[in-house]
């Protein structure tokens, strides 16, 4: 049987220049969508430690490998067909350059310039990481720019969780307010939360975010809702994944990008601001854009939704 490997391990996100030690968990998520495309492979994929409950279980991977010594040099003791990496920490590059493989996707390491280059089919999205404004005005849907990578064509296929909730349905209405502490600048007003909290009362039954320490927790949380209000998060992601109704929030970050599958509406500032969206995570302006997303609206999509 044909052997595939996934190198997606979550320190930099795969379309963004964003190079991090802190694990990107939405964008190992979001890389799921690749294994529609792999369902009668042998798919082994190498993730960071943080993420592995995102792939557990999930039915397209045979074997799930957490990132460290071990795992690097057993791996470069395989031979496999295909190699997908979707790192650009350069290291992390040229360890997937050393692996014995037929065909290769995604980034390389250039050992002239010892940083991330692009294998044939992500020129385009590379080109996107190191040009902000060309991201900015881009149209593209994030998991068809990440499908063209493998030289193949997106039709909606969706994300595969392998995570199953433990929990039913209890909620009608689930506020899913955090953001990274790298992003906060992407989280809608605690004011206009609260007012949205109140604007609900006797129509429909709300819950506050939970699972915050416990990726398993927070999975079960979003599972109990019937419909999610989320800014741009790992939240969001989860959300689609489970195929729930979804409200999203975007401001500094783009929502070109973001496909909610027919189960949701996003919401974009109203405001005249010319930096939207600016994908910077400090705010120059002297009122934020997020809070020029309204209560009242959100409300009337929340009863559209719903009803």
């Amino acid at each position: 049987m044909s052997k595939v490997l996934i190198i997606k391990l979550g320190y930099s996100e795969t379309l963004d220049p964003e190079i991090s030690a802190t694990t990107n968990l939405g964008d190992v998520l979001r890389t799921t969508v690749l294994l529609n495309f792999f369902k009668n492979k042998h798919l082994t994929w190498l993730v960071d430690e943080k993420a592995y409950p995102l792939l557990e279980a999930n039915p397209y991977i045979q074997r799930l490998l957490i990132y460290n010594l071990e795992t690097v040099l057993q791996l470069q003791k395989e031979h496999f067909d295909t190699v997908i990496n979707l790192e650009k920490v350069p290291g992390i590059c040229a360890f997937a350059d050393s692996i014995n493989a037929w065909r290769r996707f995604g980034f390389r390491f250039d050992e002239t310039l010892g940083q991330a280059q692009s294998y044939d089919g992500a020129e385009k999205v590379l080109s996107l990481c190191r040009n902000l404004n060309k991201k900015r005005v881009s149209k593209k849907y994030w998991q068809e720019a990440l499908i063209e990578m493998i030289g193949k064509k997106w039709n909606k296929e969706r994300y595969v969780l392998g995570c199953k909730p433990k929990t039913k349905v209890k909620f009608d209405v689930g506020f899913n307010w955090t953001t990274s502490h790298k992003w906060k600048n992407k989280s809608w007003p605690k004011e206009h939360w609260k007012k949205l909290e109140k604007l609900l009362k006797g129509r429909y039954s709300s819950s506050w975010q939970k699972g915050l320490n416990n990726l398993y927790e927070y999975i079960d949380w979003i599972n109990s809702c019937k419909l999610i209000v989320t800014n741009d998060s790992l939240g969001m992601h989860i959300a689609i994944a489970l195929r729930k109704k979804i409200i999203a929030f975007f401001g500094p970050t783009s929502a070109n990008e973001i496909y909610l599958y027919d189960k949701g509406q996003i919401f974009v500032p109203k405001v005249s601001y010319k930096c939207l969206p600016c994908l910077k995570r400090e705010c120059f302006q002297k009122k934020h854009c997020m809070y020029f997303i309204e209560p009242n609206e959100v409300l009337e999509a929340i009863k559209n939704l719903l009803e």
